[in-house]
């Protein structure tokens, strides 16, 4: 019988050992519900879903049953949408929206039709009455002034002017940039004339912009006094009202 050295023996039972080993495991079959590395790509139209035990839709992505693409994210107790990005077939643009618990009304969203334009929430613009808020003059005093950061693409205002029995008033908001709207105030025997506007915004998305008021008596003699009820910017109702 040949003689066989013992380290040759032991080199091939450990290669033995390793085959087994690698023909075991090549029979393992791959865990199928974790990525370590590596890009997961969803093609051809395809999308993902996440189903609550209950079955309430907690996550889509990709293409929904309508045919659009987007992506939609639940609260885990099914009580309705927490965050949605396009999927609605109205989001040409892919709006992105904020829903409250609840009721599932948006909170915070972009604006439908002036891109780079926040939509909701509107956004208040603090107005400060002057010492002019009450003026007999005929010329063009300050009554109110105020400051924004812009965000919305609509700006909104109302106003109501008091003038005297016999006397016309010229009421003048103006933005960083001149002159947003004018108008008369008159009430036959004296009261209340009240006005209100809504024009595109005319400053880019997070300009730093001033408002003013003024008042002077247009007709006749007597003091005249300006309140302001409200100013605001808002979303777009409308592709006309965008900028």
């Amino acid at each position: 019988m040949p003689f066989v050295p013992q380290d040759l023996l032991d080199r091939i039972s450990t290669l033995e050992r390793e085959v087994r080993q690698l023909r075991g495991r090549a029979q393992i079959r791959p865990a199928l519900n974790e990525v370590n590395n590596g890009l997961v790509a969803i093609g051809e139209g395809g999308g993902l879903t996440v189903d609550a035990p209950g079955g309430a839709r907690i996550l889509g992505v990709g293409r929904f049953q309508n045919g659009n693409y987007g992506l939609s994210s639940a609260r885990d107790d099914g009580s309705g949408l927490a965050l949605t990005i396009g999927g609605n077939s109205a989001d040409v643009k892919q709006m992105i929206r904020i829903q409250a618990r609840g009721s599932g009304e948006t909170i915070v969203m972009d604006d439908a039709y002036a891109d780079g334009f926040l939509g909701r929430p509107s956004i208040p613009i603090p107005m400060q009455a002057t010492s002019g808020q009450t003026s007999a003059s005929t010329t063009l005093s300050v009554a109110f002034t105020g400051a924004s950061r812009l965000m919305n693409a609509v700006l909104y205002g109302s106003f109501e002017t008091y003038t005297p029995a016999g006397v016309t008033a010229d009421v003048q908001f103006s933005d960083s940039d001149g002159v947003v709207d004018s108008w008369v105030a008159s009430k036959s025997g004296g009261g209340w004339t009240t006005h209100e506007f809504t024009k595109p915004v005319r400053q880019a998305f997070m300009t730093h912009v001033n408002y003013t008021l003024r008042h002077a008596v247009r007709t006749g003699s007597g003091s005249i006094m300006t309140n302001c009820l409200g100013c605001y910017t808002r979303n777009t109702f409308t592709a006309d009202e965008a900028p």
